[in-house]
């Protein structure tokens, strides 16, 4: 089913042959909203209200505080809560004494970053931060400027538009630049990101004075038609220079190396060195959060004696920091075959403490991975584009102890379109094989445990799909017997995906009936209202071979034991606690051969790549993707 209509211009306005028409119905908009009087004006109007108020009282370009404001927080108001890198409001002022300080993912659970049987790489302890990382705390100086206390501008969008519009016109005086023209307030945008170093400041004005250029209108998280007209301006440009990095030109990337470095005890950390794609293909890109702030990230990816990923992404403007180069495998996903065919990209921010991800580190990150995808001929979708809350554990034993971030309040969607890669289905109607899509803002499950467990979280957006064992509202959630072996339900605790779908995820439909629909899932039927909640999609499904009743499923595609040479130590390959039974279908990511690289000495010359001539479908199971060997299969198309 196609994604809902919204009567809005779409965002942004991408095709150049409807540009004019783009640009002339923004224009109308900006004027008929100028023409009626403030008392008349529509409520779902107020923000764009303050936007002009606060940008006249400031002496702002209204424009520029728009732009800043939507590449910060699309003018959401986020109920109050922090984003990743604890800003508030439609201005994102930031505010870290309130929203508290963070540590890394890797630190928490049990999972080994490494995830390789031969070769454990369990990360140390983060280091608790002792001062709050600079340029988090601009509220204050916000408060200051404009004579309201710091909690009346997290809380109060007027006034937070008020005060992110003082601090910018702060720093143009600062700047001494007296001018009304929008070209001429570059450098103030670029320092507003809070970025410490020049290119990610100059990137992020440039992300922002594109917007302008281009318009873009949206309804907000709370209900406000906020519009930018297109407003073509040609600032002073600095193109970052990128020369030791591996990203797109369009985007700042700084060059921060995690250490390849060899310890004692004859130990090395804390990344493999390898030859990709020469010497394995590269399948996936993982996305994952921090659970800290960039600064934290930065020691810690920097640390020889600690883990590593491939990159990190910076909440407030999007900046980007490489840290390993991509031909080498990165210490990050808790599952070994998955490292060494994947990137891993760090972002800074929290799966569920509150907080929601800015719009400068979608734009930017979804630059970086279409980037990536088109170096490695990577699809653009949710089989090879996974969140590390999709990477299975690698045996029975590590199920439990996976991690599960980027987490439900991700916004995979916009993410994709970000991409060119819209995920809404383009099957027929009544496929078996379903997208799924709910819309985010307005799909809104009852998670608990956001903040203290046991405890409901905001209500926010979502890209999440409970899962219920019977068509009702009552009914238990599934059950998952990796995550819970005494065989008890799913909960709907933040962090228990044991009864979740995520958006962009292809199930097959195992029934309908009343409004709900059930696909397979972890060998059950998992039952929601599928009201919008899914789009038809074209592709391939397996189902076991005839005269098998079950078929094993793995977390990991390794080679059988004779392809191991005699001085390799044969991987065993050993199938995950669930039951994929006859009559069931789970949706085809990818049709693999069999794998293992050998890496667990500090010299590269002993690392080998051992390939087999076992073959394995990965396939949509649960929550997290799994493996099955083609043999006990038959591939369909899903008619």
């Amino acid at each position: 089913m196609p994604r809902p209509f919204r009567p809005v211009v779409p965002e942004p306005l991408r095709r150049r042959s409807k540009r004019t028409a783009g640009l002339a119905v923004l224009t109308l908009a900006a004027g008929l909203l100028a023409a009626v009087p403030a008392d008349a004006a529509p409520a779902d109007q107020q923000r764009q209200r303050d936007f002009a108020a606060a940008a006249q009282e400031f002496g702002v370009p209204e424009s520029v505080l728009l732009g800043v404001s939507f590449l910060e927080s699309r003018w959401d108001f986020n109920a109050g809560t922090p984003s990743t890198s604890a800003g508030y409001g439609p201005m994102h002022l930031t505010d870290l004494r309130e929203a508290g300080t963070g540590g890394t993912h890797h630190d928490e659970g049990e999972e080994d970053p490494r995830g390789d049987d031969a070769r454990r790489a369990k990360a140390p302890a983060a280091p608790a931060p002792t001062t709050p990382p600079p340029g988090l705390q601009t509220i204050d100086e916000a408060s200051a400027l404009i004579g309201q206390d710091v909690a009346t501008l997290r809380t109060n969008t007027t006034q937070n538009i008020r005060g992110g519009a003082a601090l910018l016109a702060k720093y143009q005086r600062e700047a001494g630049v007296r001018s009304e023209k929008a070209q001429d307030w570059y450098s103030s945008v670029a320092r507003y990101s809070g970025a410490k170093d020049t290119a990610g400041a100059h990137a992020f004005a440039d992300e922002v004075f594109d917007t302008m250029s281009k318009g873009v209108a949206r309804k907000t998280d709370d209900g406000q038609n906020v519009t930018l007209a297109a407003t073509p301006v040609s600032p002073v440009r600095a193109q970052a220079d990128n020369p030791k990095t591996e990203c797109p030109k369009t985007v700042s990337c700084l060059s921060v190396p995690a250490p390849y470095q060899e310890l004692p005890n004859n130990d090395y950390g804390n990344h493999d060195k390898a030859d990709r794609p020469k010497s394995q293909k590269v399948e996936y890109i993982v996305i994952h959060d921090t659970e800290g702030y960039w600064d934290t990230a930065m020691d810690l990816v920097t640390d020889p004696t600690y883990v590593s990923w491939h990159y990190t992404i910076r909440s407030a403007d999007g900046q980007i920091a490489q840290h390993v180069p991509t031909k080498d495998v990165g210490w990050h996903a808790g599952n070994w075959y998955v490292n060494a065919k994947s990137v891993g990209i760090e972002h800074e921010g929290f799966a569920a403490k509150g907080t929601w991800y800015t719009e400068a580190m979608y734009r930017t990150s979804a630059k970086l991975v279409g980037y990536l995808a088109r170096k490695y001929d990577i699809p653009l979708d949710r089989a090879h584009i996974i969140g590390h809350d999709n990477v299975p554990g690698t045996i029975p034993s590590t199920i439990k102890g996976m991690h599960w971030d980027p987490g439900p309040y991700w916004d995979w969607a916009h993410y994709f379109d970000l991409m060119g890669a819209p995920l809404s289905g383009f099957g027929r109607p009544g496929s078996p094989l379903v997208t799924i899509t709910p819309d985010f803002a307005t799909n809104q499950p009852a998670f608990t445990g956001c903040e203290t467990a046991g405890k409901p979280c905001p209500a926010r957006g979502s890209g999440s799909v409970v899962l219920r064992s019977e068509p009702t509202d009552s009914a238990p959630l599934l059950k998952d017997i990796g995550l819970r072996p005494d065989g008890s339900a799913s909960t709907m605790a933040v962090s228990d995906i044991g009864s979740r779908a995520e958006t962009g995820q292809r199930y097959v439909v195992a029934e309908r009936r009343g409004g709900w629909t059930a696909i397979w899932y972890l060998g059950q039927k998992g039952w929601f209202r599928d009201s919008r909640t899914t789009s038809p999609a074209f592709g391939l499904v397996v189902t076991p071979k005839p005269g098998l009743e079950t078929v094993p499923v793995f977390g990991r595609a390794y080679p059988e034991a004779e392809a191991y040479p005699a001085n390799v130590p044969v991987q065993q390959v050993v199938p995950l606690p669930y039951t994929f039974s006859a009559g069931q279908r789970y949706s085809v990511g990818n049709v693999l051969g069999s794998e293992y690289y050998s890496a667990t000495t500090f010299d590269p010359a002993n690392h080998v790549v051992v390939k087999g001539k076992t073959r394995y479908v990965q396939i949509q199971f649960g929550h997290r993707i799994a493996f099955v060997k083609a043999d006990d299969v038959r591939i369909l198309p899903a008619f």
